[in-house]
């Protein structure tokens, strides 16, 4: 069974994202997801996760800086060499 992951977008509609992997850097937790069934081509995104303590649900954010977002996508794709899942950029 996919892990799967529902956020709320700017409009106020659920989203579902299928978690291909997550790895943990200085602290923080990340989660590589993407839109799409297995078997299907879909967009990737990475999420921080921004949860407090206090928090009773996990909060996400989109990564877009550049330079974190070039890091983090060489070691998802390290992570992710064993299985076949191609990333592209």
């Amino acid at each position: 069974m996919e892990e799967t992951i529902i956020m709320t977008d700017e409009n106020g509609e659920s989203v579902e994202f299928y978690v291909l992997e997550e790895t943990r850097i200085h602290g923080k937790n990340y989660l590589l997801v993407t839109d799409a069934k297995e078997d299907e081509d879909g967009e990737c995104y990475i999420l921080r996760d921004m949860s407090g303590e206090e928090d009773p649900e996990a909060v996400y954010e989109f990564v877009e800086d550049e330079g974190e977002l070039d890091g983090l996508f060489r070691i998802f794709s390290e992570l992710l060499d064993d299985m076949d899942v191609e990333l592209e950029k």
